[in-house]
């Protein structure tokens, strides 16, 4: 078992896109968004089994999800459960789980995922991981799983690579495109020379400290002193000093865009990132008008729509085309389906009216 790899699943978000559905209190990473009887979190959780025992597993969620996770996985031990005091995005976040595994196994191969994201042939996926790890094992490569795009995607962002003469499976990245712009989406798909980026990344967590070092390097002094408190009665005190100290960028921007040693496995397995209502409706199963009903209604001349409300309510909709209607709680939202871009505004604006609607 010590030649297996540690999963780090990062869990703190807040799910705005999927409001009111996801709230402050139980976002969507804690919902049977899919109807399978497991959360989110829970069916990555069972996806890596596979891979790593139950001991070699690391959640970092946000201090107030604790519980949750706890709740949802109740074979972890409380101490691999680590708690951020407030979100700083991904860099952080893998910071955060690297710094700590370092200290037990300075040789350890880590697997960062977020906890939101669907697979649908997970053995194909699994064969992916296990080339991830295998090309992460040359010193200082930083390895990221990338997607084959069947369409023009916007909402994703994209990983350009060179292909490679020698047979290895790792393709050396050229450039990183964040969520482009149709035009520039259907060039990168007709060039066959990009792939998606999955947000998924594997490497030696030696080789990532060094990145961390090299490119984070106001990260790498701050976290380096948690040494002297990872797995001490002071390690939370520590964390929540550092996370004062660190700023909010992603793992992308702070390390991989920055990184020259960045490699990309190409994988195709079913693979959504679960990021909005959109996306879930694409991945549901639809009427003849192609609508997913999640609720007890009766529609007319009504097409590409999602509806979702509790079934002790009837909803009746006419005349309308690429809506989201969905009930949750003491909300009721009816919005373009592809406008997720406004959900900030919305639960920004939420908030305002009260906090008992976020």
């Amino acid at each position: 078992m010590q030649d297996k790899p540690y999963i780090v699943i990062m869990a703190g978000g807040i799910g705005s896109r999927f409001w009111p559905y996801s709230r402050n209190n139980r976002p969507k990473q804690f919902l049977d968004i899919l109807g399978t009887g497991r959360s989110l979190l829970q069916m990555t959780y069972d996806r890596f089994l596979e891979t790593a025992g139950p001991d070699r597993f690391y959640i970092v969620t946000n201090q107030s999800y604790r519980e949750l996770v706890m709740e949802q996985l109740p074979d972890l031990r409380s101490e691999q459960i680590l708690t951020e005091p407030l979100r700083r995005n991904t860099a952080a976040c893998a910071a955060y789980a690297a710094y700590k595994i370092h200290t037990i196994d300075p040789e350890a191969t880590l697997i960062v995922t977020p906890a939101d994201q669907l697979i649908l042939q997970e053995a194909r996926f699994i064969t992916t991981i296990e080339k991830a790890v295998e090309a992460a094992k040359v010193k200082g490569r930083l390895i990221t799983l990338g997607i084959r795009p069947n369409r023009a995607e916007t909402a994703y962002g994209y990983i350009q690579y060179l292909e490679n003469k020698n047979g290895d499976s790792a393709m050396k990245v050229k450039t990183f495109t964040e969520k482009p712009n149709q035009k520039l989406a259907k060039a990168f798909l007709e060039s066959g020379d990009f792939v998606w980026n999955s947000g998924m990344f594997v490497w030696k967590v030696s080789s990532l400290l060094d990145a961390f070092s090299e490119n984070m390097p106001d990260v790498a002094e701050t976290f380096e002193e948690g040494k002297n408190h990872f797995g001490k009665s002071t390690e939370q005190e520590f964390i929540n000093r550092a996370y004062s100290l660190v700023k909010n960028v992603s793992l992308d921007l702070g390390i991989m865009e920055k990184s020259d040693n960045v490699y990309v496995i190409l994988g195709d397995y079913g693979w959504s990132d679960l990021g909005s209502w959109h996306s879930l409706h694409d991945l549901r199963d639809k009427d003849e008008n192609n609508n997913v009903v999640d609720a007890n209604a009766l529609l007319y001349e009504t097409k590409n729509c999602f509806v979702k409300a509790k079934n002790d309510k009837l909803v009746v909709v006419e005349g309308l085309e690429n809506y989201l209607i969905s009930e949750s709680e003491n909300v009721l939202l009816i919005c373009k389906l592809d406008g997720e871009k406004k959900f900030r505004d919305f639960v920004a604006n939420a908030k305002k009216k009260g906090e008992d609607f976020v």
